[in-house]
């Protein structure tokens, strides 16, 4: 039973475009490089809402509403190569973007 690699990629911004203009540039970077790639899948948004007064006393029941939305999504890349893995770490992403990368080891089926 030999081990096979798999990568696990998790993108996390706050504007959705960002998001999918990154994990596009991924997949592309992933592809050339011969990997095959499942994804992106988009995972559940994350929404934050704040409450505040308007005022400090008297208006007690004015009040403003914001929200602040965290969009994700998920990338599963299989069969990489250590140039997959290079061109990778190099690849440069737009400001605001958070990502995980997650090496995980997969049993192959007998």
């Amino acid at each position: 039973m030999a081990a096979k690699q798999k990568i696990r990629i998790k993108i996390q911004a706050y504007d959705h475009k960002v998001v999918d203009e990154s994990s596009r540039l991924i997949i592309d970077t992933a592809e050339r490089t011969g990997a095959i790639v499942a994804g992106p899948i988009p995972l559940p948004s994350k929404v934050k809402k704040i409450t505040i007064n308007r005022s400090t006393f008297v208006h007690k029941t004015s009040r403003e509403q914001y929200e602040i939305r965290t969009h994700k999504r998920l990338i599963d890349i299989t069969e990489s190569t250590p140039k997959t893995v290079d061109s990778l770490t190099n690849l440069s992403l737009p400001a605001g973007v958070d990502i995980e990368i997650k090496m995980l080891m997969q049993e192959a089926a007998k």
